[in-house]
């Protein structure tokens, strides 16, 4: 049987950015200890190199800024999405926003094995405690979820009672798989087909851009990504349906390779003459929405309640943004604050899932409606749009920006009768 420990006041369940950040932000802000449980072994492999804005300023937030550059990550200036075959391409700079106005900032491109055990590394350096093992089910009484059943790596199990439980497991979603939390909704980009690698010799572009993300658009749900992990080594991957990479009846490696010629031109030029320093992996079904993912002694950070799509590179964003926002939230319940004392996180739900809606918004219109989004994004909305990408997505003031209210009036004519696009977005 289990042995019974003392309660601690937070356990977190996966040790990824998630995680990390969320037991940095306790501890940092307001001094509460936690417990990060870790099953895996770091480094691990891990997709997801590139950062957005508001991520980068959340790392510095935690004091992270000196620990990255001591890694030598590169610095990202923007990301380049190119149109079908190579044209009509548009940018979206990094941008912070200071008094009101749009200020050029740099974040980072990282290779995320080296990046997640940098961030656990440091947790861990600043007294958050670490559990190698595995979480194996949340411990119930009544309602309310009073801490976590672990196994240590040579099968010892453990009680570990906590007054508050965070689900930082990401897409292994550990409460909803429990069955504490669900269903687990599919969300619209669930039946797609990630397959990706790592490459030398691919053509950047030149000065202090070389380092940026670049996008290739093909056709809705069918695109690539250009993500730039060291000064030789680029990401490479292809999204697709997943009934298409099925019918071409191919491995992983033919698969990419031919997507790497035919998918978009501009992209075709820039790896004609490349090396694969990788083996080919690939990830499916990846998009789904948990939408009650608070309750009674535990609430859920990040992947853990939902995914939307990767093709801005927003999963480290919800990361550390939710981490934040959870800290404050958990601090408020400990400390007696809490304004719902039978939903203590109720709060925090609704804040997060309505920046995550913001982000559903703005890719939803740019799959069903691309030259609108384009023109948003080049003429009309620039800055909402910067803010977007950047990842300032959060608060009630984003919810009223009018690129978002035509954005969501012309994904509900979608279902209504057709009606010329220049009226549409009139």
């Amino acid at each position: 049987m289990p042995s019974s420990t003392k309660t601690r006041d937070v356990v977190i369940v996966g040790g990824g950015p998630a995680g990390s950040c969320t037991a940095m932000f306790l501890k940092k802000f307001f001094g509460i200890q936690s417990t990060i449980i870790e099953k895996e072994q770091f480094p691990r492999y891990h997709i997801g190199e590139s950062f957005t804005g508001e991520t980068g300023g959340q790392l510095r937030k935690l004091d992270m800024a000196d620990v990255l550059d001591s890694q030598e990550y590169l610095t990202k200036l923007g990301t380049k999405v190119y149109g079908r075959g190579g044209t009509n391409s548009f940018y979206i700079p990094v941008m912070a926003r200071i008094d009101g106005e749009l200020t050029p900032a740099t974040t980072w491109q990282a290779r995320r094995s080296n990046f997640d055990q940098l961030l656990l590394d440091t947790a861990i350096s600043r007294g958050v405690e670490h559990f190698c093992g595995e979480a194996v089910t949340p411990l119930i009484e009544g309602d309310k979820v009073v801490g976590v059943r672990v196994r240590s790596k040579d099968g010892r199990e453990e009680d570990m009672y906590a007054k508050v439980v965070v689900d930082a497991s990401g897409q292994h979603t550990f409460l909803a798989n429990k069955g504490v939390i669900g269903p687990k909704d599919r969300g619209n980009y669930d039946k797609q087909l990630a397959i990706f690698t790592q490459v030398k010799g691919a053509i950047r572009d030149d000065g202090d851009v070389r380092d940026n993300s670049l996008i290739f658009y093909q056709k809705k749900n069918h695109w690539a990504w250009f993500i730039p992990l060291d000064r030789e080594v680029v990401s490479i991957g292809v999204v697709t349906p997943s009934e298409y990479f099925t019918s071409c009846k191919m491995s992983k490696e033919e698969f990419i390779r031919q997507e790497l010629k035919t998918l978009n031109a501009e992209l075709a030029r820039r790896v004609e003459n490349v090396e694969f320093v990788e083996e080919t992996r690939g990830i499916s079904n990846y998009s789904y929405w948990i939408k009650n993912f608070v309750g009674n002694g535990f609430l859920c950070v990040g992947d853990s309640h939902r995914f939307i799509d990767p093709i801005f590179s927003l999963g480290l964003l919800f990361g550390t943004k939710e981490a934040q926002f959870a800290a404050e939230a958990i601090n408020d319940y400990l400390s007696g604050k809490s304004q719902n004392p039978e939903n203590p996180f109720l709060d925090y739900q609704v804040y997060v899932d309505k920046g995550q809606d913001i982000i559903q918004t703005m890719l939803d219109c740019f799959w069903e409606y691309p030259f609108p989004f384009q023109r948003f994004a080049h003429q009309t909305h620039r800055g909402e749009i910067i803010d977007m990408f950047a990842g300032r997505i959060y608060g009630e003031e984003i919810q009223s920006y009018d690129s978002v209210v035509r954005m969501r009036r012309l994904l509900s004519l979608k279902k209504a009768e057709p009606i010329l696009m220049e009226e549409q977005v009139a």
